[in-house]
């Protein structure tokens, strides 16, 4: 076993560290922290106590379906501001929408072409206008890819999200009372 206790960072590749910069900074407000003092062009950001999201500057191509998620409390914000910018992405995991564990789904690309999967926790509110742009938006469900292959452990009430469902609505309810 291997001990895993959770993701300290993932390492999203970029062609431009500048640009990616600005992206990452307006889209989702995250703070700068020092990166080690290294050769190549790389940018630190602190996602919370225990994770970072790095960019680095290469000529790599990026993965088509392959993705990082990032977990959002203003899913509406971002939605908005990415559907002005044009950067939603419905090609590779389909159009967005509200899984069956209640969060929402929806899949940008960065300025390096990184895909994004950006989400926010079940019960947290969602504009009801989102769900009546029919070209971006399929309302609720899965993607479906129509391989019928569904090798792998599933479920139907699974979640992105570890704790139940219960205790995450409830957490979401008790910051909106907080507020």
């Amino acid at each position: 076993m291997s001990n895993v206790k959770r993701i300290n960072h993932v390492t999203l590749v970029v062609r431009n560290l500048e640009e990616a910069c600005a992206f990452y900074e307006e889209t989702f407000g995250l703070e700068v922290v020092p990166a080690f003092k290294l050769d190549f062009p790389a940018q630190f950001y602190r996602i919370n106590d225990e994770q970072q999201l790095h960019l680095t500057e290469w000529k790599d191509q990026p993965s088509f379906r392959g993705h990082v998620c990032l977990q959002v409390e203003d899913f509406n914000r971002v939605f908005y501001l990415m559907r002005e910018k044009k950067r939603i992405d419905i090609d590779p995991w389909g159009k967005v929408r509200r899984l069956p564990d209640g969060a929402m789904q929806m899949f940008i690309r960065d300025p390096a072409d990184n895909l994004v999967e950006v989400s926010c926790a079940p019960g947290t509110p969602v504009d009801d206008e989102i769900f009546d742009d029919t070209e971006l938006v399929q309302g609720e469900g899965i993607f479906v890819s129509n391989r019928k292959d569904a090798r792998g452990v599933q479920a139907e009430d699974a979640t992105l999200y570890h704790s139940r469902r219960d205790d995450v609505r409830e957490d979401v309810a008790k910051d909106a009372r907080d507020d």
